[in-house]
């Protein structure tokens, strides 16, 4: 074969190597990387198989709660313990929670006739009140709330509050539908006379209706607060009787409700009676005294009530009380003694005595068995 034949083939097949590996280049060039998959359940060569874990119902827990005083334009104020309004002006309170719940004043729990309006926002609560009085004045509460799923309690522990005043320079008390309330002083048992004041600048002093006077709050026996009124810690029977609050400011000067204070001496704790009988086993015809005994504060009443197995065919009841005073220990105390007198004792009279002793406080029982045995007969002397 000529010489320029072998030339010519040698570059026709060099035409069709190129061509080929151009080929091949554009076809491995547009093609994605291939990656191996792990399927879930099935083993793999890269390791143990996946595992797709379930996603948990986490609970929400409120974050540190704040509470602000949405001002004009968007201004927010952060509160203090108490916070005065103007009667008449609106209030909006804006508490940070998801969610919140509110607690207001009992006047606008009973009847808000629209003024008060609550929102739960995404990441805050608020609470407005428009058309505000001096009868809105109280504690306002904020309390955020703990989750899991719908279930939802109140973080007493975390709650925020703040007293508002809404100072009304007609109203220096906050108005009450009661001309008297009554009040019971318990012993021991710290009272409060609610005389709430709308403004906290006002000046407050107790008096006494009969007879006529003004009543001495040395700060530790009775106390005084804008937000709670007057506080008798320790009452006794000299604190009864027809009490009122009495406030000035300015050139105004008011008198509030009146409040009858009922003296009452409460007991500290339920009655703890002991029952014993004159014997445990008596023989018919014999009479029996059962008693139970209290011993407790001086002047306080104790009610006694029994059940004793007689009363099943209606046999009466004759019982006596005694009092005697009880020397030693601190405060005044006494014994009181209910005892239970049954007389020629018959079969009927065997069975369990119950003592139920009874005070402000609570009642208390305690029992005991009593058996009869049968009168011995006399045997016939012999003729």
């Amino acid at each position: 074969m000529p010489i320029w034949r072998l030339v010519l083939c040698s570059l026709w097949i060099c035409a069709l190597i190129l061509e080929f590996d151009a080929q091949e280049l554009k076809t491995t060039s547009g093609k994605k990387p291939k990656t191996t998959k792990a399927k879930l359940g099935k083993e793999t060569k890269k390791g143990p198989r996946a595992v797709l874990a379930k996603a948990k119902v986490k609970a929400t827990a409120p974050t540190q709660t704040l509470l602000t005083q949405v001002l004009k334009k968007g201004r927010f104020q952060r509160v203090g313990e108490t916070l005065s309004v103007r009667a008449g002006d609106a209030l909006e309170l804006r508490c940070k929670g998801t969610p919140v719940q509110w607690s207001v004043p009992p006047y606008l729990e009973e009847d808000n006739e629209g003024r008060l309006r609550t929102v739960q926002h995404e990441r805050y609560g608020t609470l407005s009140l428009v058309n505000s009085t001096g009868a809105d004045t109280g504690e306002y509460t904020c309390y955020p709330m703990y989750c899991e799923d719908t279930d939802c309690r109140k973080e007493y522990d975390k709650a925020v509050k703040v007293f508002v005043f809404f100072a009304d320079p007609q109203e220096l008390f906050v108005p009450s539908s009661n001309y008297y309330e009554v009040i019971q002083l318990r012993t021991n048992w710290p009272t409060r006379l609610p005389c709430q004041v709308t403004s906290p600048g006002a000046t407050v002093s107790l008096h006494r209706e009969f007879p006529p006077g003004e009543v001495v709050v040395d700060g530790a026996e009775i106390t005084f607060s804008t937000r709670g009124g007057f506080t008798i810690h320790r009452p006794r029977p000299h604190h009864a009787g027809s009490l009122y609050c009495v406030a000035s400011l300015g050139n105004l000067r008011q008198a509030s409700t009146k409040y009858m204070l009922i003296y009452v001496n409460y007991p500290m704790a339920v009655p703890a009676p002991v029952i014993e009988a004159s014997s445990s086993s008596v023989t018919a015809g014999d009479n029996l005294r059962v008693s139970c005994t209290v011993v407790g504060e001086a002047e306080v009443a104790i009610d006694f009530t029994w059940e004793y197995p007689g009363q099943q065919i209606g046999r009466p009841l004759y019982t006596q009380e005694i009092r005697t005073p009880v020397a030693g220990g601190p405060g005044a105390r006494q014994k009181i003694q209910s005892v239970l007198l049954v007389d020629e004792v018959r079969e009927v009279d065997h069975g369990t005595y119950t003592c139920t002793a009874e005070n402000l406080q609570g009642a208390k029982s305690t029992s005991t068995s009593v058996q009869v045995a049968a009168k011995a007969k006399l045997k016939k002397k012999p003729q």
